[in-house]
């Protein structure tokens, strides 16, 4: 009997297999969510990602928890928040018994598979089969989900041609502090994120060659903010933890819509689920929370991109440490947005923020050193400096008038009813994850297992 029930359960999915979309995630690597043409950059020529915004559905406000590589990723794939899962530090795993899109779309009759960075673990949360997407077209006959984890464009930035900008003619985003080095680390990164439209665009075009475009669900996610100081990594600012997502679902999605709703990337795994016929709400993740649930932090988006809702969440959270990566100091935030504001909390706020940029670590001097050297000139960019290493217990920033967080209204009187709603609903947010703030940053445990 134990061996027939799996044995019906193979034959019933292939049974349906033309019914289930397949599912195809173009995952960027530290990249801005405005660095490309649908999300407003004039910067940087994205023609791929504009096509597929054209044929699909731009999320305008869909956020990451976390702007740091390996949890961000490990988040994505399980639909649990940082915390909880254990997956909060960088090169950090989930726990044990922790299940991923692998697992439940499996389940689900389908074959799931990945190329390119990894950054995950343990291999027992995420036993994704490695090929390509053109050996997955090839041979398979059921449903798929691949991923394209791409590289692209983490630093250094070393691929592409970086000469096709013009350091003088680009636009230097308000929240980066712009002087002739910054200008020219910045012509480097463009290059690498043209080089990922081209990835995007040889994703595409292997789709429409095998004929099965038309029964993809084929998105594109720009994962976090980038690595130059206030570029969004390493921080829950903005530009760190908003990404760019885009989803094309022919017959489905219409080409060329966009939605205001508020979203995370655990969002992401509940709505495939469902898309491939399972009950998201349903599924045991194999970790529970403070209250005892083991479903998803996640919730479906599937209403949304059928243009049947607007709306999925009223609030956005965010969890950022330095723990785990390389020169980082202990320094905690945490964070909670709504429509319009956003509360962000210094836990160990008295002590000074550092990484590998701040310490001068690797190849992060030629970061580093010219931001010295120009302060010495700017009181402005010392100011700028100071405020990244030394910030306040709590941050309020009022992201209709400033979406570039510029200008900290914490102490400002009449936003204090809304900072006493938003620590309420961040604080009810840590308890749900277990998040015990400066207590659970000093019991990390980083394993040595973890590959990029």
């Amino acid at each position: 009997m134990k061996t027939i029930i799996p044995l019906l359960f193979f034959l019933c999915g292939l049974t349906v297999a033309k019914e289930k979309p397949n599912i195809v995630l173009v995952l960027a690597d530290d990249m801005t969510w405005s660095d490309c043409e649908p999300y407003g950059s004039t910067n940087v020529p994205t023609p791929n990602i504009r096509k597929l915004a054209e044929q699909g559905m731009r999320f305008d406000n869909m956020f990451t928890a976390t702007a740091m590589c390996s949890p961000a990723r490990q988040m994505l794939f399980t639909g649990l928040f940082p915390v909880r899962s254990g997956a909060f530090p960088n090169h950090s795993e989930v726990r044990p018994g922790v299940q991923s899109i692998v697992q439940h779309l499996t389940f689900l009759g389908y074959t799931v598979s990945l190329e390119g960075k990894r950054h995950f673990g343990p291999k027992e949360s995420f036993p994704f089969e490695r090929r390509n997407l053109k050996r997955v077209l090839e041979r398979e006959e059921r449903p798929f989900c691949h991923i394209i984890a791409s590289d692209d464009p983490h630093f250094p930035w070393t691929t592409g041609d970086a000469s096709a900008f013009d350091p003088e003619k680009i636009t230097v985003p308000p929240h980066l502090i712009d002087t002739p080095e910054t200008r020219r680390q910045l012509c480097q990164y463009y290059a690498e994120i043209k080089h990922l439209d081209e990835a995007l665009g040889t994703a595409m075009q292997q789709l429409d060659e095998a004929g099965v475009a038309d029964n993809t669900l084929l998105m594109f996610n720009s994962e976090q903010g980038m690595s130059l100081p206030f570029g969004g990594k390493w921080s829950c600012y903005e530009s760190g933890l908003k990404t760019a997502f885009i989803v094309r679902w022919p017959g489905t999605v219409k080409p060329g819509s966009s939605t205001p709703a508020l979203a995370q990337s655990v969002d992401i795994l509940p709505t495939l689920i469902e898309i491939a016929g399972g009950d998201p709400t349903a599924i045991d993740t194999g970790c529970a929370d403070a209250d005892g649930s083991i479903g998803f932090d996640g919730k479906s988006l599937l209403a949304i991109l059928k243009g049947e809702s607007e709306s999925l969440r009223d609030h956005i959270f965010g969890v950022q440490t330095t723990q785990g990566i390389i020169n980082g100091s202990l320094y905690p935030i945490r964070s909670v947005r709504d429509s319009r504001y956003k509360l962000i909390r210094n836990l160990n706020h008295e002590k000074p923020f550092q990484n590998l940029y701040t310490a001068g670590g690797e190849s992060y001097e030629d970061i580093l050193v010219p931001l010295l050297a120009a302060a010495q000139k700017s009181p402005a960019i010392k100011t700028r400096l100071d405020f990244l290493q030394h910030r306040p217990a709590e941050e309020f920033y009022d992201l209709t008038e400033d979406p570039h967080e510029l200008h900290n209204l914490a102490s400002s009187p009449e936003h204090e009813a809304t900072r006493v709603l938003l620590r309420k609903k961040l604080d009810d947010w840590m308890r749900q994850q277990n998040d015990l703030g400066l207590e659970t940053e000093k019991s990390v445990i980083i394993p040595a297992t973890t590959e990029p």
